[in-house]
């Protein structure tokens, strides 16, 4: 069955609303602040209304302390010491509270580096629902989101990105990460607007 805007069908039971790091540490006046994620936060907000049961979102939770990590990632919280967990007020890792509310029923699963897919807990949370189908929304579309993607795409998930429900702090590597997901990856990431996920999932 064909659904308008939507590729492979419609949505139905086994697809979950996968919401990435829409949290205090990336909204104004954060330094790692995206800029119009609050343009965004509505348009997941009506989702997570609709289909809290069905959300779950990712939180990023930078390291405790500076130059904390694995290769890369210790001179990364070298530069970024002021974002580390001993230098951050405890707050700033929430989700933004127009979604925190939402939770529960719409659950939460933490990370520490970009993807969401290595360290184990959203495959086993997602597995033991028989999902396979994501919905994904979030920031950022060039970082946090990219890795969330591509991850799902290698495990075999059907992806569906709600263009005008993700955000990023560049417009230039946004758009040319929509343009590749449009040219490179049509057979395993569909990209449609708010209304048809609302629309669309029965």
């Amino acid at each position: 069955m064909s659904t308008p805007g939507l590729a492979y069908g419609p949505l139905g039971d086994t697809c979950v609303h996968l919401c990435v790091d829409m949290q205090r540490l990336f909204a104004p006046p954060s330094p790692w602040a995206t800029p119009w994620i609050t343009r965004v936060l509505p348009l997941i907000e009506s989702l997570v209304e609709r289909r809290a049961r069905q959300t779950i979102f990712t939180r990023f939770l930078p390291a405790q302390k500076p130059g904390q990590g694995v290769g890369a990632w210790k001179r990364y919280y070298e530069r970024w010491a002021s974002m580390t967990m001993d230098n951050l007020d405890p707050e700033m890792i929430d989700l933004l509270p127009p979604l925190a509310r939402h939770c529960p029923p719409a659950a939460v699963i933490d990370k520490h580096i970009y993807s969401p897919w290595l360290e184990g807990r959203l495959r086993a949370f997602l597995s033991e629902r028989h999902v396979d189908t994501l919905v994904v929304t979030g920031g950022e579309t060039d970082v946090c989101v990219l890795a969330t993607v591509l991850g799902a795409i290698d495990l075999g998930y059907r992806v569906v990105l709600v263009t005008d429900a993700l955000c990023s702090s560049s417009d230039t590597t946004h758009d040319a990460l929509l343009t590749v997901y449009h040219q490179r990856f049509a057979q395993q990431v569909e990209t449609v607007e708010m209304e048809t996920i609302l629309s669309s999932w029965t």
